[in-house]
């Protein structure tokens, strides 16, 4: 046996911990984020599942003799989303991890 901690215990905190953990997750993948790039000229949504959504690309982005342009905005909104999802996710999940070495 464990000393200080019996090992029923222990199993429920991590049973409590993995249903919360679930939860937590499930809420994450619900959340919306909106990536934007330069004065909003592409702005992009993605789930917190970081599935794309939306996009919405104003006229003034598209010009048909600069691909290059509206492909580096569409970047750059998508990697702004992306970035929001990562620091959410971290936000929310990282305290399961805290604790826990190697992770």
């Amino acid at each position: 046996m464990m000393r200080g901690m019996n090992m029923q215990g222990m199993m429920r905190q991590m049973q409590k911990m993995q249903k919360n953990m679930k939860q937590d997750q499930a809420e994450l993948e619900k959340k919306e984020f909106s990536g934007h790039a330069a004065d909003d000229a592409v702005v992009v949504k993605f789930s917190g599942k970081k599935e794309m959504t939306d996009i919405q690309i104003k006229p003034e982005a598209v010009d048909p003799d600069d691909i290059d342009m509206l492909q580096d905005l569409i970047i750059m909104a998508s990697n702004d989303a992306l970035k929001q999802i990562e620091t959410e996710t971290q936000k929310t999940m990282g305290k399961y991890t805290r604790n826990f070495p190697g992770m």
